[in-house]
């Protein structure tokens, strides 16, 4: 299975880049997270961050499908 990751803000940062295309998912959006935390050794926490397939937000243990687009959204602040 395979679907793309896209990061926001200093998720971006902190990966080197606003999206990637991972293979051999695992089958949540908690396990994909714990994937590509360890790869790019992320300091956010799960709790800190809101989860979305396609256009929608989702919940963490929500099941993930061949072609889906995964985006991880930091907390955001402006002024």
């Amino acid at each position: 299975m395979t679907v793309t990751v896209l990061y926001f803000a200093r998720m971006a940062e902190a990966a080197g880049c606003a999206s990637e295309v991972v293979e051999s998912v695992p089958a949540t959006a908690s396990a994909l997270f714990d994937l590509v935390g360890d790869r790019h050794r992320f300091e956010f926490v799960r709790e800190s961050l809101r989860v979305a397939i396609g256009d929608r937000l989702v919940s963490w243990n929500t099941v993930l499908r061949d072609g889906d687009e995964v985006a991880f959204i930091p907390p955001v602040s402006g002024g």
